[in-house]
């Protein structure tokens, strides 16, 4: 069951995940991490076959949605640990909206909250969320979303520029 939220993140209610991401998507609140190496070096991800929205896309560290009364932090570290097999203390950045649909098949629709967080140990990855991963440089990233935008996640394009100006160090 996924949170239900209007555009100030004023909790409305709960809905299964299914529900919130037909047709052109309820607004529920998300949260996308981005975890760097001491290096400043992105852990990216392409996201399983197995995923409903956007399979076989490059996306950010990982990217999810806290169960009802779960604090944001604890969520972010839950399903980095799930995920990635690592631990982090995330760093709130921000928050914002979007809605991108992905054909027939469904859409997103978040409130999402963009944290940071650094690890200096190699991702033991869940395979059925993850179908590889990579760690990379901003500028590598940058110049790769430029070249060949449409092989990574709607939601990764509208947070890079902003997590670019974050100071990901502290």
């Amino acid at each position: 069951m996924l949170i239900l939220v209007d555009p100030q993140d004023q909790e409305l209610g709960l809905l299964n995940k299914t529900a919130c991401h037909d047709g052109e998507g309820v607004l529920h609140r998300a949260f996308s991490a981005f975890v760097f190496d001491p290096a400043g070096n992105l852990l990216l991800q392409k996201r399983s076959q197995q995923k409903r929205l956007w399979p076989g896309y490059w996306s950010n560290s990982c990217c999810s949605h806290p169960v009802a009364g779960e604090k944001l932090h604890r969520a972010v570290a839950r399903r980095v640990e799930q995920e990635l097999g690592l631990q982090v203390i995330p760093r709130f950045l921000y928050k914002f909206i979007y809605q991108a649909s992905y054909g027939e098949l469904g859409s997103e629709h978040e409130l999402c909250h963009v944290f940071l967080a650094e690890s200096s140990h190699q991702p033991l990855v869940n395979c059925n969320e993850v179908a590889e991963w990579r760690w990379i440089s901003a500028e590598d990233l940058s110049d790769e979303m430029a070249q060949t935008p449409e092989a990574f996640t709607p939601w990764l394009k509208l947070e890079w520029p902003v997590v670019l100006q974050a100071d990901t160090s502290s």
